[in-house]
């Protein structure tokens, strides 16, 4: 599943994910704004997996946001961002978030 996501004023942020029995997985996280230190970006992509495939924006922004922690620097983008991308590949996906092992009877 793929989403995007463009921060007003900011950069893209892009998402691609699968949902494997109900929660994230094999998490992507990229786009064109910058973050410090660069191992962050993995911080945030393991921050994501796992979480439910229904968390809703404000769940997927605190888990973000709780894993980078205060010595992390986003430049244009923010951890709502990207929980904002993470909804619209779920919401993009079959059946509104559910992967090909989720499928709908």
């Amino acid at each position: 599943m793929h989403g995007e996501y463009k921060v007003p004023g900011g950069k893209l942020v892009v998402v691609d994910l699968e949902v494997v029995d109900g929660r994230l997985a094999a998490v992507q996280v990229s786009g064109d704004f910058f973050l410090h230190p660069d191992s962050a970006l993995d911080t945030i992509n393991i921050a994501l997996l796992g979480q439910p495939a229904d968390a809703v924006e404000e769940q997927l922004t605190t888990a973000v946001d709780a894993a980078l922690g205060p010595s992390v620097s986003l430049y244009g983008v923010n951890p709502q961002a990207v929980a904002i991308a993470v909804r619209r590949a779920l919401d993009a996906g079959d059946g509104g978030g559910r992967g090909p092992q989720e499928a709908a009877p």
